[in-house]
């Protein structure tokens, strides 16, 4: 009778268990893999001391960069709060940033002298950072480098870093945006760029006398009048020109981002792949296996006052067209495709299966504008390294 009393109480009360106990080490590291994002990561770490010992296992991580602080916004609040600085510190062994430090890129300048002497205002990125750090006071915010957000992990392998916007400032109505890939130096870059993007043919009309000041191009030959030559205006009225910055721009964007994941690298040893995108959609920075290795073997050349990595001699091909409408409906004016390689490469076709690099650069329907540009008329251009 004594034991079917214990029996009933058993079941009326029976004992907490957390199921999530019973999944093997294995899975919640792929649970945590799909998740990704180092604040729910770091929200995890919390949890418990077992999530506490998996998250820093997880080798595919996405940072998501808040915001980028200015240098000398930075320094001017340093003085003001060196007291709770401290306070920080003994508290959070990881407080101190570790800032990344580049050239802030402007709109694209009116002339190419302009944009290779300016020298602006330099930046830091920040990731507010309440939730990475997995000892963290949870009444206290911070705001962490990249650098020292991915401390916490241990096994990286694929990493994807997410800015909240695009360097480059364009006017609104331009299409600009560039893909690069990088080792010690740059590898291969191609840039698409349009005047003026719009849905439809009537829409279209209606946007190019609305962005009169965007389309330099001086000309508005429609597509059934190109015969798949750059016309004469686009020499004359500074079409050129503003390709010229478009592509500097671009390249220089390119090479601060490059010169930023030097520590990431460095320290991560088990990266296998490593993307530094944007919001916005406008530039792709990407580096394979292969790559990784080669900036870890050799020296990089880096612009120290610049804070950029070096661009070499380069070999550029150029596809143009003044009026480019796509499957979707999509129309771009001024459409122009610029694939770019160190002249110290052998050449590489840009069509048939050497090609791909540049017809696969962008996603949809971005994607459907580069094969269609790179079926006109190629032209070569040629700039030193700077």
């Amino acid at each position: 009778m004594g034991s079917m009393r214990l029996d009933l109480s058993g079941k009326i009360c029976p004992e907490q268990f957390d199921h999530f106990d019973r999944l093997p080490d294995s899975l919640v590291l792929l649970i945590f893999n799909r998740i990704g994002d180092v604040k729910a990561l770091g929200r995890c770490g919390v949890v418990s001391r077992r999530f506490h010992s998996l998250v820093p296992q997880v080798d595919n991580v996405i940072v998501r960069v808040d915001c980028v602080i200015s240098d000398d916004d930075s320094a001017s609040s340093t003085a003001t709060s060196s007291g709770s600085a401290a306070a920080d510190k003994s508290r959070n062994p990881v407080s101190t940033l570790f800032r990344f430090v580049f050239s802030g890129l402007c709109k694209p300048l009116q002339s190419l002298t302009q944009l290779i002497t300016s020298s602006p205002r330099r930046h830091s990125l920040s990731s507010n950072s309440e939730d990475l750090n997995f000892d963290s006071d949870q009444n206290s915010v911070t705001h962490h480098s990249p650098t020292q957000v991915l401390r916490n992990f241990n096994e990286i392998k694929l990493l994807r870093i997410e800015l909240p916007s695009g360097e480059l400032g364009i006017d609104e109505g331009i299409l600009l945006k560039w893909k690069a890939d990088f080792g010690s130096t740059l590898d291969n870059c191609v840039i698409l760029g349009a005047s003026s993007v719009s849905q439809t043919a009537k829409s279209n009309e209606f946007s190019g006398a609305c962005n009169v000041n965007n389309d330099n191009d001086g000309n508005n030959t429609g597509a059934e009048n190109d015969s798949g030559s750059i016309p004469e205006s686009f020499y004359t009225n500074g079409g050129l020109k503003l390709r010229v910055v478009w592509t500097i721009s671009s390249l220089i964007a390119a090479s601060a981002r490059h010169y930023l994941l030097q520590p990431i690298i460095a320290e991560h040893k088990t990266l296998k792949s490593l993307v530094l995108t944007d919001a916005d959609g406008q530039g792709v920075l990407s580096m394979n296996e292969e790559q990784l290795e080669e900036l870890r073997v050799k020296p990089l050349s880096a612009s120290s006052a610049s804070k950029r990595t070096l661009v070499p001699a380069l070999n550029m091909r150029l596809w143009y067209a003044p009026h480019l409408e796509l499957p979707n409906g999509m129309v771009l004016k001024g459409a122009t495709l610029v694939a770019i390689r160190p002249s110290e490469q052998p050449k590489k076709e840009v069509v048939g299966s050497e090609g791909n690099w540049v017809v696969s650069a962008f996603e949809e329907p971005f994607g459907t504008a580069a094969r269609m540009l790179v079926k006109r008329r190629t032209y070569c251009l040629e700039m030193n390294s700077f």
